[in-house]
């Protein structure tokens, strides 16, 4: 795949299609490349750019764990828009890549056309949960630090596809610690400020989700939920024809 010098960091990307724009970002210990069954369906009307975030896949992996951070990963993928000359694109992501989705549109809202977040939660606002969920993201940091990529062994389809490509098990513990952990509430707070189409997408076996995607989907204001019959965390893979469908018919809107 090309690469891009983006922010001090070499990225990999792909960009294929032409049309409208749409930017989509993959889940923690993931990389671009589980978005592969969704390239054939959209690149006849779509422009479909996909990318490894750092320390993930073939992306360099900074030694400096300050190198990792949410604000850090937005800026990257406005980065890489920039590089690829998009002013405006549908942002969106499985999981990480749809917290940080949001947390795109925070920041820059002038450069979304829509949102499609999928499998994904807004963070918290209990202080409480937001310290369980990252002492279990300094957990795997801590695992993958004493047995390398031999710690992200899963019977998920997204975890088996990722373990081939990534470069660097450091890589990825600086990554949970600096971006799959969360600090503050600002991205579930700002989900009532949301003034684009929200396409918000769950797998019904994806039961640590529902709560998240149910949620969002009251905040977001107009927001859409879908839910795909028998799919787990990975919906887009689990179940490719009918994740396509529903993302197909969304785009469609749009226009």
């Amino acid at each position: 795949m090309p690469r891009a010098r983006v922010n001090g960091v070499e990225i990999d990307y792909e960009d294929g299609g032409r049309g409208p724009a749409v930017l989509l970002s993959h889940g923690y210990s993931a990389t671009g490349r589980m978005w592969a069954p969704q390239r054939p369906v959209l690149e006849p009307s779509y422009r479909l750019i996909t990318w490894d975030m750092r320390g993930h896949g073939q992306t360099d992996s900074p030694a400096d764990p300050a190198q990792y951070s949410e604000a850090l990963t937005v800026e990257d993928m406005r980065g890489l828009l920039a590089h690829l000359g998009v002013e405006r694109a549908v942002i969106g992501g499985l999981s990480l890549g749809g917290t940080m989705s949001l947390a795109f549109h925070r920041r820059h809202p002038e450069m979304v056309r829509a949102l499609v977040i999928c499998d994904s939660g807004p963070g918290y606002r209990n202080d409480e949960a937001r310290a369980g969920w990252n002492k279990r993201a300094h957990e795997r940091a801590a695992d993958l630090e004493a047995r390398g990529l031999a710690a992200l062994t899963s019977s998920s389809r997204e975890m088996q596809e990722a373990m081939r490509h990534h470069r660097s098990a450091q890589g990825l513990a600086h990554a949970a610690r600096g971006m799959l952990a969360q600090e503050g509430a600002a991205i579930i707070d700002s989900l009532p400020t949301i003034r684009v189409p929200t396409l918000i997408i769950l797998g019904d076996r994806d039961t640590p989700f529902i709560a998240p995607c149910e949620y969002m989907a009251k905040k977001i204001p107009g927001a859409r939920l879908e839910v795909i019959k028998d799919a787990g965390h990975s919906s887009n893979l689990d179940q490719p024809e009918a994740f396509n469908r529903v993302l197909l018919d969304f785009l469609g809107s749009l226009d």
